[in-house]
Formats: structure tokens, C-alpha cells, sequence
């Protein structure tokens, strides 16, 4: 329910759950992740709140499983934690929004962005959830974005062009500005790092997922299926180009949600 209390702030009140999902990551999953079908469970439930989000115009903008329940016998998944949430119409320009770790790459360049944001966090949580590691953790939005293009590829050009950062990450030519420390004096360095398409050897979605999993030798025809559907539903859904991104309602029909245990 929704409460009125002082001048015209709302409280907004939950039903009481059992921890939030990085308590029960580190109880049941630390440094190793979760079966795949309670990946599957909580993903689908996580992508319908945003998918209701989405609807209402909302955007979450702090998806993270620290801002996530579960119930005592962590079959239920529910989002919580609204206060940085926004009408998705209202939205300024900022490079902080989100918390690093699940920050979209259109928010660090600068870019006019919408529930997609939640969408991206929620694909970084996924991968949390299996793998039981971060997927990006840089110390600053350079080193995220960093990060992001060595498992996605290049930052499309016509999205460089547009971004109000993208002086602070780019170079005039389109190559990518690292911003890193000599380790020799401590002095902060620049040097440009040409990305290309595809992800550097051995970091895409894909290998890593199958790599938390002990490598396909180790996984059965069936897991393995089930591993192919989870990389491809995190590749669809950790596009770079928030055009090209799915929705949350588009996400719960792929075929690693919808198929049954």
C-alpha cells in the first residue's frame, strides 16, 4: 500500500521477506553461483517487475541483488528499493546513475536513456546470479566502460558522436581513451585502445558463462542447452545500443525463460 505522511512524501510499504539476494548469493552461491533453474526463477521474476515497470513509465535506475528479496524458501524474487527510481519521461542526463558495477554504457556517455537502463542491470545481475562474479567492476566509469567493450565489442560510432561524454572516454579518431597509472611514477596516463566488433578472446558472454559452469566436457546435453539459452539471452540483453537492447517484456518470452525446468 501507499501512505501519505508528510508534506505529500510517500512511503511506500512491502510485505516482509526472508534477506535481500546478495545475502542469499553469499549464503547459497559465493564465488560459484546457483543452479541454473533458480537462475531461470529469479530472472523471470526480476524481468516482470521491469517488465511492469516498463509499462508504468518508471525507471527503476538501482537494479543490483542488493535491492532484491527473496521469500524464506527463496522460490519467490521480488524488486524493491525505489528511491532512485524516476518517471522515465523526467530523466536528466547524469554519469552516476546506477550503481557502477550494473551501470548501463549509455548513462556514462551521456546519452538520452530509458527503462533499458534497468534492463542492462538486470543482465549484469543474471550473470552474478550463475557465475557468483561480477561481470564488470571497474573503479570508475572509464574503466567500465573499458570493461564493457572487452566483452561487447566497440561502442558503435553513431552512439560516440552523440554522447555528451564522449570526450572524456574518446579520442577525435574514435578510438577509446584508457585512463590508467604508470606504474612506475603513480602519474594518471591516457592511451588509446582500438576495439573492434567482436569481444577480446576468451571474454565473451558465451565462454564465460560455459567457463562458470567447469567448461562443456563437464556439463550434460541437457545443461548444456540450458547454458546456451542463458549466454544467449545475457548477449540480447548486454547490447551496447539500447535500441537494440530487448525489452523486459521482450525477455521473458526468450526461450532460456520460457522453457520449463
Amino acid at each position: 500500500g501507499i501512505i501519505h505522511v508528510h508534506e505529500e512524501h510517500l512511503c511506500l510499504v512491502f510485505e516482509a521477506m526472508h534477506q535481500n539476494l546478495r545475502q542469499a548469493l553469499r549464503q547459497h552461491g559465493h564465488r560459484r553461483g546457483i543452479q541454473i533453474d533458480a537462475v531461470r526463477t529469479y530472472a523471470r521474476h526480476l524481468l516482470s517487475a521491469l517488465r511492469l515497470a516498463d509499462r508504468c513509465g518508471i525507471i527503476h535506475a538501482d537494479v543490483k541483488p542488493d535491492n532484491m528479496v527473496v521469500n524464506d524458501t527463496y522460490s519467490t524474487l521480488k524488486l524493491c528499493d525505489l528511491g532512485s527510481a524516476m518517471d522515465a519521461d523526467e530523466a536528466e542526463i547524469t554519469p552516476l546513475l546506477q550503481s557502477r558495477f550494473y551501470r548501463a554504457p549509455e548513462v556514462m556517455l551521456g546519452l538520452p536513456y530509458g527503462t533499458k537502463v534497468d534492463v542492462w542491470s538486470a543482465a549484469c545481475t543474471i550473470f552474478e546470479l550463475y557465475t557468483g562474479k561480477f561481470l564488470f567492476s571497474g573503479n570508475s566509469n572509464n574503466a567500465m566502460l573499458r570493461l564493457q567493450q572487452e566483452v561487447r565489442g566497440k561502442v558503435p560510432a553513431r552512439l560516440v558522436r552523440k554522447a555528451a561524454f564522449a570526450a572524456e572516454h574518446f579520442s577525435a579518431s574514435g578510438d577509446f581513451l584508457a585512463a590508467d597509472k604508470d606504474r612506475v611514477t603513480g602519474c594518471d596516463i591516457v592511451r588509446e585502445v582500438k576495439f573492434g566488433a567482436d569481444p577480446l578472446p576468451g571474454r565473451d558472454i558465451k565462454a564465460q558463462v560455459f567457463a562458470a559452469g567447469g567448461g562443456s566436457s563437464r556439463l550434460s546435453d541437457a545443461e548444456q542447452r540450458k547454458a546456451l539459452l542463458l549466454a544467449d539471452l545475457l548477449d540480447k540483453l548486454l547490447t551496447i545500443d539500447p535500441a537494440r537492447r530487448l525489452s523486459a517484456a521482450a525477455a521473458l518470452k526468450h526461450g532460456f525463460i520460457a522453457t520449463k525446468p
